[in-house]
């Protein structure tokens, strides 16, 4: 992932591995890292369980908020993909019956968005 790009608030992939290692804290015995995205300081995991959304805070990055997202209270989810002049794709989730996306993200066009989108509907429906 370029640092342009995350400037840009593209996220970019990292590897289950790196992220077991930096968040292995976050996990419940049994569950295990489907997929993982970096966006310059914040990060967002995707579990056999839940969504993990990691918000760096604050000039240093020293506070931390993590917020879990159960699958089963994501009502509605969709995807943009990336076009010709529009490089990045983007992800919106609506969390129970709110009417606007309570998380989006962007990714940068090495996401395959098709693999989030197929990850995210295994656990949802």
């Amino acid at each position: 992932m370029g640092l342009l790009s995350s400037l840009l608030g593209n996220a970019g992939t990292v590897t289950s591995e790196q992220l077991a290692k930096e968040y292995a804290q976050l996990l419940i015995q049994e569950e295990k890292i489907e997929l993982g995205f970096k966006l310059f300081r914040d990060t967002f995991i995707f579990t056999n369980k839940r969504l993990i959304l990691v918000d760096k805070q604050g000039f240093s990055g020293k506070k931390t908020e993590y917020k879990s997202v159960g699958y089963k209270s994501i009502s509605r989810f969709s995807i943009e993909t990336a076009g010709t002049f529009d490089l990045d794709a983007e992800l919106k989730i609506w969390i129970s019956s709110e009417q606007h996306p309570s998380i989006t993200k962007k990714f940068n066009k090495s996401v395959n968005v098709y693999e989030v989108q197929q990850l995210l509907a295994q656990y949802v429906l």
